[in-house]
């Protein structure tokens, strides 16, 4: 059966994107060394990403935007991704293997298509751990350029989690633009907004 993985990051941090990707293996790739991206140093990471992308494979990534979160919810925004995914391969493959336990689109559309959710799937499954570090990776880089944006942050060191560094900057900056005002209600009374983010960072 031909699978696809997906999977996700940043569905924690307080700023930037989520990012959600699909990976197909259609050319017996493999790596003994591919598991949970949050399981792999950085740059180790960022190797096995170009041999992931340079396999033959088939693979999709998507970002949902910081406004989005804020405007649907995390979840939500997830989920979106997710449907982006599953739209976008699901001629490609016979089955979604998603990690985690939940998987629900607008209107119901994920009766549309066979999945099956898995707890740690990212550890267990090949497809959803190489799903998992082109969404790492993908993330990483938007997050490293968005440090450059906004220097103040240091969000190529903590990627937008809460962090006590980052915390330490809102707490001296303010929010910037990319920050998710829905993650940051503690910190609204300090903005500072004097710039608007880029218009699409991809890589």
């Amino acid at each position: 059966m031909i699978v696809c993985g997906i999977d996700e990051a940043g569905r924690g941090p307080l700023a930037g994107p989520v990012v959600v990707a699909g990976f197909i293996n259609t050319n017996n790739y493999s790596n003994q060394f591919i598991t949970d991206s949050k399981k792999i140093a950085e740059p180790d990471r960022e190797e096995l990403y170009s041999e992931i992308i340079s396999s033959g494979c088939i693979y999709f990534i998507t970002k949902i935007d910081h406004l989005t979160i804020d405007r649907i919810n995390i979840l939500a925004a997830t989920m979106k991704g997710m449907g982006i995914i599953a739209k976008t391969l699901h001629e490609k493959c016979e089955k979604f293997l998603i990690d985690g336990n939940y998987f629900k689109l607008y209107g119901n559309r994920q009766k549309n298509y066979n999945y099956e959710t898995i707890i740690d799937g990212d550890e267990k499954v090949f497809e959803i751990s190489c799903a998992s570090i082109l969404a790492k990776v993908t993330r990483d880089r938007i997050m490293r350029e968005y440090c450059k944006e906004y220097p103040n942050y240091n969000f190529s060191r903590h990627k937008g989690y809460a962090t006590k560094e980052h915390i330490a900057n809102i707490r001296q900056h303010g929010l910037c633009p990319i920050h998710r005002r829905s993650f940051c209600k503690n910190f609204i009374e300090l903005s500072i907004i004097t710039e608007q983010p880029s218009e699409q960072l991809f890589l």
